[in-house]
């Protein structure tokens, strides 16, 4: 049975984590759209978190983080465009591809990159702080499906497969995060969001 728990709740937040860290998976509320999150650094987790999405093995999952110093956890190296970027958007709806850290398992992306993001939603980034700082998070439906707004939406396509739903209201922007490409020579915007691309300047680059 899944666990409904609303973010203004004490010992809500505490509980989603809990979920976490136990190797489950959780539906939480993001700047973006509503996500459905494993622990980054589970392989069994993530091959879960695949497996609930129907999502092709050769789409890696982003990582969130709670704060840039996790970025070190989850990254390799940290291009120095990149960094400008998240000096520039961080927290916010920008998410940055950067050379992968070997101590993540192999499975969250068949490549030598990963996508990381620190979401301008406290209640996300206190839950993936309390789950430990990383927190791989792919948005809460089934691959093709539209992205879930409300924790609503989200329990309709996946809460056969998580533990628990952080509900917090409906999501502010309703579609899911700008991508950009940080690890070529230029900067590629790989997916369009929020954050247009006369904003990021990369013209002027």
């Amino acid at each position: 049975m899944i666990k409904h728990l609303h973010a203004g709740t004490a010992g809500a937040i505490a509980e989603t984590a809990a979920y976490l860290r136990q190797g489950q998976l959780v539906i939480f509320p993001t700047d973006t759209v509503y996500g459905i999150g494993a622990d980054a650094f589970n392989e069994e987790a993530v091959a879960l978190l695949y497996e609930a999405k129907q999502r092709p093995m050769a789409k890696a999952i982003p990582i969130l983080l709670a704060d840039m110093s996790g970025i070190w956890r989850v990254a390799r190296t940290v291009p120095a465009i990149a960094e400008w970027y998240s000096q520039q958007f961080w927290p916010g709806p920008l998410t940055l591809i950067v050379p992968k850290h070997p101590a993540l398992p192999a499975n969250i992306s068949d490549s030598d990159s990963i996508a990381v993001r620190i979401p301008a939603c406290e209640v996300a980034r206190s839950v993936i702080r309390a789950a430990g700082g990383a927190v791989a998070t792919s948005s809460a439906n089934r691959s093709g499906q539209p992205a879930a707004q409300t924790a609503a939406e989200a329990i309709n396509q996946l809460g056969d497969w998580v533990a628990a739903v952080l509900d917090d209201g409906p999501s502010p922007h309703g579609i899911a995060s700008t991508i950009l490409d940080c690890t070529g020579t230029t900067p590629k915007v790989v997916r369009q969001g929020p954050i247009l691309p006369e904003q990021l300047a990369l013209d002027t680059l």
